[in-house]
């Protein structure tokens, strides 16, 4: 892993299903990174459901985590942290098809290559799901393997997160990727117990990584 004092440091934050809460472990690790003195921005290469503000998309994900981490970018950096925004609420491959685009991984690359060479870290933050299709032929899972950052899970902590997180586990290790561990994020109010006390213990024994944090319901990272 390279020294993020270099300026090519990322992290890629995927997540088990679309409502995880990606997006707020995203804002954690950007916040925490600068307040640690260091140089971090986010990214969200392909945003759906935006809203139009002044007749252009504003990708809401990236919104919320430049509002956390008290960023305001300039209009290069604006268009490369989100380089594919579309207004339909969908899977991403079906949105681009929707408006007559279709999603480009070297154009991604390019936009976080530009981002890595002006700013220390970059915090990639994926959408849906690690085999998401982008295009007719690509998924999530091609854009992390041609980025080659080390990966961050984010996964439901309760029943059924098992399978979701296993599976998800399965692809990444299966593409050679880094997986620097897994977030369980209680996106939802309820009660913490034996179940979710045994599905950290499930995941580390047969996912082969660490549950580096339980992020309880109104906690943060």
């Amino acid at each position: 892993m390279k020294s993020f004092r270099n300026g090519k440091f990322g992290i890629f934050v995927t997540g088990t299903d679309t409502g995880v809460g990606k997006t707020a472990v995203v804002a954690s690790l950007v916040s925490r990174f600068r307040a640690g003195g260091v140089d971090a921005v986010p990214m969200k290469p392909v945003q759906t459901g935006c809203r139009l503000a002044q007749g252009r998309p504003v990708a809401p994900d990236l919104a919320f985590c430049l509002k956390a981490a008290g960023l305001k970018p300039g209009r290069r950096d604006m268009v490369d942290m989100a380089p594919y925004r579309f207004s339909p609420a969908c899977s991403p491959h079906l949105a681009a098809k929707e408006v007559g685009v279709r999603i480009s991984l070297p154009v991604i690359e390019c936009a976080f290559r530009r981002l890595s060479r002006t700013h220390e870290v970059v915090v990639v933050e994926g959408a849906g799901g690690v085999i998401v299709p982008l295009n007719d032929r690509q998924t999530m899972l091609d854009l992390m393997i041609r980025l080659r950052l080390p990966v961050l899970l984010v996964a439901r902590p309760g029943l059924g997160t098992l399978n979701h997180a296993l599976l998800s586990l399965q692809a990444l290790h299966g593409a050679g990727l880094t997986v620097l561990g897994v977030i369980l994020n209680q996106a939802t109010p309820g009660r913490w117990g034996r179940i979710e006390e045994d599905n950290v213990r499930t995941i580390e024994r047969l996912g082969g990584v660490k549950v580096l944090e339980c992020v309880r319901y109104g906690e943060t990272l």
